[in-house]
C-alpha cells in the first residue's frame, strides 16, 4: 500500500556543483525538495521507490546501491541509491534522473527504508505505467514513491523546446493534478502532447496515479516555476 509520495523535478541543475555559477536559482526547489522528503521519511515506509524517465539504457529496474555520475555534465560527482549494494561490475549506472534522487536522498540523508530505483520510457503507454504502478504499491504493506520528472520544456523562447503557447495550460495542470493528488487528471495526461512538449515527467506520474488508486492521499504543491523554460513540480501525497 503506498503511504506517501514526493514529486520532485529531475534536472542535474539541482545540483550545485553542475549549476556552478547559477546554483542560487534553483535554491528554492532544493529546498522543497528537501521538504518533500521529510514527509516520505515521517510516512516511515518499508521500501522506497524511486521512478524517474530513462533512456533505453537505463530503463527497467535498478537494484540499492546503484551508481551514478555527474561526469557528463562536467563535473567528478558520483552518487549511490541507498546504501547497498552496487559493487557488481554488471551493475548499470543510473540513468540521470535516478541519480539526481539519489544526490537528493544523500543530502537529506535518507535512512527511512531500503531504496530502489525504476527508470521507465517516453513510449510507455499510459495504461502501462499505471499497471507498474498497482504493482509497486501492492509490493510491500509501506511503500514510499520517490517521482522524477520535468513538465514542459517550451514555456519561454530560450526553452530547450522553444517557445509554445500550450505548454504553461499543460504545466498548470499537471501542478494542480499532482498538487491535489487528482489520479483521473493524471492518468489522462496526452502522451502525445506531453512528448510533444518534452515533458518528462509524464510516465513517472502515471506510475504514481496507479500507485495510489487506493491509498486515499491528500496532496500538497509545495513549488511550481519555470526558471529555464522548463517547468519544475514539487509535491507531496500523504
Amino acid at each position: 500500500m503506498l503511504v506517501a509520495a514526493a514529486v520532485c523535478p529531475c534536472p542535474p541543475l539541482l545540483v550545485p556543483e553542475v549549476a556552478a555559477g547559477a546554483a542560487a536559482e534553483l535554491d528554492a526547489a532544493r529546498a522543497a525538495c528537501s521538504d518533500a522528503l521529510s514527509v516520505l521519511a515521517a510516512a516511515r515506509p518499508d521500501r522506497l521507490v524511486v521512478v524517474g524517465p530513462a533512456e533505453q539504457s537505463g530503463r527497467g529496474p535498478h537494484p540499492e546501491g546503484g551508481r551514478g555520475s555527474f561526469a557528463g555534465f562536467g563535473v567528478d560527482l558520483a552518487v549511490r541509491l541507498g546504501r547497498g549494494g552496487g559493487d557488481t561490475p554488471s551493475a548499470r549506472e543510473l540513468p540521470p534522473s535516478l541519480a539526481v534522487a539519489a544526490w537528493l536522498l544523500e543530502r537529506t540523508g535518507w535512512s527511512a527504508a531500503p531504496v530502489e530505483g525504476l527508470g521507465v520510457g517516453e513510449p510507455i503507454a499510459a495504461e502501462r505505467c499505471v499497471d507498474v504502478g498497482r504493482g509497486i504499491g501492492a509490493a510491500a504493506e509501506r511503500v514510499a514513491l520517490l517521482v522524477m520528472g520535468d513538465a514542459s520544456a517550451c514555456r519561454t523562447l530560450k526553452a530547450p523546446g522553444y517557445l509554445d503557447e500550450r505548454a504553461a495550460p499543460f504545466d498548470a495542470e499537471v501542478a494542480r493534478a499532482l498538487g491535489t493528488a487528482d489520479l483521473a487528471a493524471l492518468k489522462a495526461l496526452d502522451a502525445e502532447l506531453a512528448y510533444e512538449l518534452k515533458a518528462s515527467g509524464r510516465a513517472p506520474w502515471q506510475v504514481l496515479a496507479g500507485a495510489a488508486e487506493d491509498a486515499g492521499l491528500t496532496g500538497a504543491l509545495l513549488y511550481e516555476d519555470a526558471p529555464y523554460g522548463v517547468g519544475y513540480v514539487v509535491a507531496t501525497w500523504s
